[in-house]
């Protein structure tokens, strides 16, 4: 059986096999195909029904638990453990829903801050860390790389209260940019949109710099949005 039979017919359509087969394992979940309690089939007898290789399968469940849908229970298999992924994912600490307003309110007009007060060495350092992003191939060192950029913002700001602010966040940051990217390869356009909020806070540009940063947290609500309710984007 391949991606393409009627076990996936009706399915949105997406660029890959990854993709297809979350697809296909949440839609069984969600409509009871596999119920709470459930242990779905192994890595080799999904990679056998949807034609796939198991690290496609793996990848698959691994975005299942992240979701919170599935536990994996060493030496057992994976497990459903809830037909759908929480409303208000939550990232160490806060939820999805806290962290996007907080990051309205402290990162967009500290953008506007940074491109008032920014100093020659803090613009190397965010031109650095967006050529290093763009350059970067492994998912949790994109991510870290991804974190210091938000943080180096905070304190081009000149204001050290919105550094410390950025800093307590960090780790919420960088699950939630984690689970974006493990869910919907939003990678390649937060790099593209890193690139316009640098560009911005170089030309010394608040209003510019303010639009750009509200324009990557638009798209960051967007798809939580998204992957919550499991609309193609």
């Amino acid at each position: 059986m391949n991606l393409s039979d009627s076990r996936t017919a009706g399915l949105p359509q997406r660029v890959s096999a990854l993709d297809a087969v979350l697809a296909r394992l949440r839609h069984d979940i969600e409509h009871g195909v596999y119920q709470v309690g459930d242990k779905l089939p192994s890595e080799a007898a999904l990679g056998s029904e949807y034609e796939v290789s198991r690290s496609v399968v793996r990848e698959a469940l691994r975005a299942l638990q992240a979701l919170g849908m599935t536990v994996s229970r060493t030496g057992r298999g994976t497990f459903v453990t809830a037909t759908g992924p929480p409303e208000n994912p939550t990232f160490g600490d806060y939820s999805a829903r806290d962290l996007v307003e907080v990051r309205r309110h402290v990162e967009v007009p500290v953008t506007g801050y940074a491109a008032r007060r920014r100093d020659a060495g803090q613009l190397t350092q965010l031109a650095e860390l967006v050529d290093r992003m763009d350059a970067e191939t492994g998912p949790a060192d994109w991510v870290a790389l991804d974190s210091q950029f938000h943080v180096a913002i905070a304190r081009a700001s000149g204001n050290p209260v919105f550094a410390k602010v950025i800093e307590e966040i960090r780790d919420a940051l960088a699950r939630q940019s984690a689970f974006l990217n493990q869910l919907s390869g939003r990678r390649t356009q937060s790099n593209i949109e890193h690139r316009r909020i640098v560009a911005a806070i170089a030309d010394g540009t608040p209003e510019a710099a303010v639009a750009a940063m509200t324009e990557h947290l638009d798209h960051v609500e967007q798809t939580l949005t998204t992957i919550v309710s499991g609309t193609p984007e």
